[in-house]
């Protein structure tokens, strides 16, 4: 057996790192399950190096979330490659951020439709001779006449096909000699995300990493080529591979469950069906259910707007009262019946539109998948069916709100499955809530960077409980918390539990900060990347800075605040779900599926969670510095407080102002 040791790729251990690499390489060897809550610095990304040591011939497959993660991995495995010259590795992004080809709808459909054309008339012109396509003058001439918006021909897509003679008779398709060239070198010498469509020129840049990745030892992808049914199907068709030969290692493993439950929910607008009602009235003609449908969607557009003066912004709805309304007075017998129509409408719709060039999903799919889910919901108590108030209008929802029996499926059909995070704390509770009974190891360990480097504090007298928000004196001292925090030299940051109590804190509090340039988080994103940038950019022209921010917001997970960028953070509250009846329903399925722990797991585990994903952007590196502020005493509270990874309760001081204010004195401007 080869060690670990031939694949790891620096001159020594981090604390604890060896020991992880040990358990990462007895469960890739035995198989099995196995969560490992590191934080940053613990070295987590060499965990790969048990995996290769044990692969025996099998893929290790890489799943992240975020680009800067996989970027992380890259950079990796190019450090291990001068270890191991031979090792192959290749990355897969959606199709999204690699397609070339222009073109609105979903990307996924795009390139199915134009795929599918493409190869007819590449076959149909190599039977004819035309072997090489991409310079058949035919295909050229098709493709300089179609139109770029609506596109039928992906011309990358051609080019990264040829035809040879087949065995027998006829011929056949295979990857263009100038895709597999550069298979070859994206293998060797890994490409940067943001170079590869450069790179690819005029070859589809999907096709290329997607052929490279058959013959890669290691494959770095996306969360939803995983956690997607549909397209990890088809990748590992495409891979020629099955889930019990691949090593699997899941990073970020905290946000598992929240892209899980989002994948598999699915919502409906008003709007929804005015468009369903336009696309049916072009189908009464050549189909017969089309009629029947149209009678049914007055009856939905009835039970949205019986909605409107609803005093809850969020709610759940019975879906049997919704059955009963829709299906009262119509052509059918039940809902089954709607959708079984419904599924014919919408494949007759479809095709209508592929080859026409249009791919966006239609009115009448989400309509069909929508009732399908809630005539599902009925029977399946993992699912709630919810209504919501926004702006815009209501908005129904089938919500997934249990991630389990989706992530049992994926982890136990593979090789092995390996998690790690920085925030999967407590380990223990989140191998329950992912997993139930279900064998899994565990793994926590402590905190390397030096001790001296941070503070942590905690407020023995401040909260945002709903029964204390209209306090003044609460509000008082929350106020005069965040004063002081922001005497701390640099740039700082502030994270509330939600839009409405950082609004509120910000009016009282901003006019008061005149040293710091001040950046709201504002609940639309457009503009959030450009002021993010520019509060990041401040301590390189010599000026400081304060978000405030929402936690589990576009400012608090996924970022890293390297060295100067960010000295301290502060989370104001304990950022808990809003507690309504579709909250009460949930806790509810928890309390039965687990007993007393299922409200901890489903509703006080995230909010923790989104309190140290928050906190967690001040220590990226050894030498990064910083205040860390629990600004809410309910962290003190028994299973909150022990739910806390054991580095910060060993370092927590507790305080009220005036020892805050003492505490931060070596840490002031």
């Amino acid at each position: 057996m080869e060690s670990f040791d031939s694949y790891f790729p620096y001159a020594e251990y981090r604390p604890g790192q060896r020991h992880m690499l040990e358990i990462a390489a007895q469960t890739a060897k035995e198989g099995g399950i196995t969560l490992i809550d590191a934080p940053t610095g613990s070295g987590k990304s060499s965990v790969v190096a048990s995996l290769l040591a044990e692969r025996k011939g099998r893929k290790v497959i890489i799943a992240v979330r975020t680009v800067s993660q996989l970027t992380t991995f890259v950079r990796e495995l190019e450090l291990v490659r001068k270890k191991q010259p031979g090792l192959k590795t290749v990355y897969l992004v959606g199709k999204s951020g690699m397609c070339p080809l222009r073109g609105e709808g979903d990307v996924y459909r795009r390139c199915e439709g134009v795929k599918a054309f493409s190869s007819s008339l590449m076959r149909d012109r190599a039977e004819k001779g035309a072997l090489v396509p991409s310079k058949d003058p035919f295909i050229i001439q098709q493709i300089r006449r179609m139109d770029r918006d609506h596109p039928v021909i992906c011309p990358y897509y051609i080019g990264s096909k040829m035809f040879v003679q087949a065995e027998t008779t006829g011929v056949k398709m295979v990857p263009s000699t100038e895709l597999r060239l550069k298979a070859d070198r994206v293998i060797s010498q890994p490409v940067n995300p943001r170079e590869l469509g450069e790179f690819c020129g005029e070859i589809c840049p999907y096709e290329l990493m997607m052929h490279a990745a058959r013959n890669a030892d290691v494959v770095i992808l996306n969360y939803h080529h995983l956690f997607n049914r549909d397209i990890r199907e088809q990748l590992y068709a495409n891979l020629g591979v099955e889930p019990h030969d691949i090593l699997l290692l899941i990073d970020e493993a905290h946000n598992c469950g929240d892209v899980i439950t989002s994948i598999e929910s699915v919502t409906l607008e008003e709007r929804d069906l005015e468009q369903a009602s336009r696309e049916l009235s072009g189908l009464r003609k050549r189909h017969k259910g089309a009629d029947a449908v149209s009678h049914v969607l007055p009856r939905l557009t009835g039970f949205i707007r019986g909605l409107v003066n609803s005093v809850e912004a969020e709610d759940w709805f019975d879906p049997a009262i919704f059955d009963r309304m829709v299906v009262k007075e119509s052509l059918y017998k039940d809902m089954d019946e709607i959708v079984d129509d419904l599924i014919g409408l919408a494949e007759s719709i479809r095709e209508k539109n592929v080859k026409s060039g249009e791919y966006r999903e239609t009115a009448i799919e989400r309509l069909t998948d929508f009732l399908f889910r809630l005539s599902q919901s009925a029977t399946d108590p993992a699912y709630l069916t919810v209504y919501r108030k926004e702006t815009e209008g209501i908005t129904l929802e089938v919500r997934n709100i249990d991630p389990a029996l989706p992530m049992q499926e994926i982890c136990t059909a593979h090789a092995c499955c390996i998690l790690i995070s920085g925030t999967l704390s407590p380990v223990n509770s989140f191998a329950r809530y992912y997993f139930g009974n279900t064998p899994v190891k565990t793994l926590s360990l402590p905190n390397n960077f030096p001790r001296q480097n941070r503070l942590v504090v905690c407020a023995n007298d401040i909260t945002t409980a709903f029964s204390m928000r209209q306090n003044l004196e609460n509000n008082a001292r929350i106020r005069e918390y965040i004063k002081i925090f922001c005497t701390v030299k640099g740039n700082l940051a502030i994270y509330f539990p939600s839009y409405q109590i950082l609004e509120a804190f910000a009016d009282l509090t901003v006019p008061h900060l005149r040293e710091k340039q001040v950046f709201i988080e504002p609940r639309d994103a457009t503009d959030a990347s450009t002021a993010l940038s520019t509060f990041l950019g401040l301590p390189a022209r010599g000026g400081s800075g304060v978000l405030f921010a929402v936690c589990g917001g576009k400012w608090s997970e996924g970022l890293d605040y390297r060295g100067e960028m960010l000295n301290g953070a502060m989370v104001i509250g304990l950022p808990l779900a809003p507690f309504n009846r579709v909250r009460k329903m949930m806790i509810e399925y928890f309390r039965h599926k687990f007993g007393g722990e299922g409200e901890f797991l489903c509703y006080t585990l995230p909010a923790i969670n989104r309190s140290l994903q928050a906190l967690g952007r001040v220590l990226r590196t050894p030498e990064d510095k910083g205040v860390l502020f629990f600004g809410e005493k309910r962290f003190l509270e028994t299973r909150v407080h022990n739910a806390l990874p054991a580095w910060i309760l060993d370092e927590m001081i507790v305080c009220d102002t005036a020892g805050f204010r003492e505490r931060i004195l070596p840490w002031k401007s």
